[in-house]
């Protein structure tokens, strides 16, 4: 096995392998079978889906992350494995069991995650006779490949790169993501793979994938459907050999933000391929009385339907913004309320300042901002989203066939 450069130049962290494979999971003619690999124990730490419903996978996780280590993760793409009953966490436990036993390590060090269709059994005869060509590739895939193996209605992988300096070493962060469609905050909003050689404590750890989550993939929607799926795991091998990374510390600092970085890039990727997507928006919400206020009202007008279809149409249509906001149950002020487009101010204290036609310009953009200025306080938030199209609901209805 060796570290590999992939073609678009992502440096793969020390110590960590992939591989992918073809097992036709839900059909035949891509590789839907993904194994991360780490010879040496990594410290880990996962977020997962609040949804009720739980895949078979999200459960088993979830109680093998408490244990904080793990050297394997094993992925498909094509089959939730959700809905499935006693036979799915049955499924799960033997996709665990046979890669322990390929790679000659305790179950509980190997990790399942899946995505794809709900409620249909695993396809576990294909399943079982992939896992050894599965073994067997470790280090002949890039972190391109295995973006590319995890993919179900995406139209591209996605894949985020850095390097810091600890001390004397330089350490890399490596994240890869699907998603695309059921994306909603409260969580991971879709299966996410974050791998560093950088050595960091289990608490500093935790701590640092939180606070990044709540900015990144918990400020993301597209279409307001939470997933059952939805996974989040970092794995810290310390083969970079640096002086262990605390809390309240200078690197761990540089790490957090590293992370930060990783994982709003990777959201951003995300509502840029929203199903059927063509505006990747942010809407910014500031000077609200509390963080919560912010956040909330922002969520509020980037999942209304109303605004994500005005988008689309190209029409600055404000007054659904301030409806959608006023909705939100948050503290506001019609009569102390600014709303931009770009930089184009079509409201002012709540009244029209007779600039739509400009700002319809601004929002023919692939990329458009829209911000709210509460005027209330100083607490902001931001979240991404994109426009609603046909396309979303002619993907979405051919899901299953």
């Amino acid at each position: 096995m060796n570290n590999k450069k992939s073609p678009t130049n992502i440096i793969t962290p020390e110590g960590f392998f992939f591989s992918t494979v073809e097992a036709a999971i839900k059909k035949p003619g891509k590789k839907d079978l993904l194994l991360i690999y780490s010879p040496r124990e990594a410290i880990m730490s996962g977020m997962f889906t609040t949804n009720q419903v739980k895949a078979a996978p999200v459960k088993l996780d979830m109680q093998r992350i408490r244990a904080g280590k793990g050297q394997a993760i094993i992925v498909n793409s094509g089959n939730a494995n959700a809905c499935t009953g006693k036979q799915g966490m049955r499924d799960a436990l033997a996709m665990t069991r046979l890669i322990a036993k390929g790679l000659n390590l305790e179950q509980d060090k190997v990790y399942v995650c899946s995505t794809g269709v709900i409620g249909t059994p695993m396809p576990m005869e294909r399943v079982r006779a992939k896992i050894p060509e599965l073994v067997t590739g470790l280090g002949k895939s890039t972190p391109d490949d295995a973006a590319a193996a995890i993919m179900t209605t995406d139209t591209f992988p996605k894949v985020v790169t850095r390097r810091i300096r600890i001390g004397s070493k330089t350490g890399t962060l490596v994240g890869i993501c699907k998603g695309a469609g059921m994306i909603c905050p409260h969580m991971a909003t879709m299966l996410c793979f974050i791998m560093t050689d950088l050595k960091i404590g289990k608490g500093a750890l935790d701590k640092a994938l939180k606070d990044t989550v709540e900015t990144s993939f918990n400020s993301i929607t597209i279409d307001g459907d939470m997933s059952t799926n939805d996974t989040v795991l970092i794995m810290a091998n310390g083969m970079a050999e640096n002086e262990p990374i605390k809390r309240n510390t200078a690197a761990f600092m540089r790490f957090s933000s590293a992370l930060s970085d990783i994982t709003y890039e990777l959201g951003r990727l995300i509502v840029k391929d929203g199903e059927g997507a063509t505006k990747l928006v942010e809407v910014v919400v500031k000077n609200a009385r509390k963080q919560w206020d912010a956040k909330k009202a922002a969520l509020s007008i980037a999942n209304s339907p109303l605004v994500k279809t005005a988008l689309y149409g190209n029409d600055a249509n404000w007054g659904r913004i301030m409806a959608a906001m006023g909705s939100s149950g948050i503290a506001i002020r019609e009569t102390r309320t600014d709303i931009y487009f770009g930089k184009v101010r079509v409201v002012k204290n709540g009244i029209s300042q007779g600039k739509d036609m400009e700002a319809a310009r601004i929002i023919r953009g692939k990329e458009v901002t829209i911000t709210v200025d509460l005027r209330l306080g100083s607490s902001s938030s931001r979240v991404l989203t994109c426009d609603l199209t046909e396309d979303y609901i002619r993907i979405n209805a051919e899901y299953r066939t």
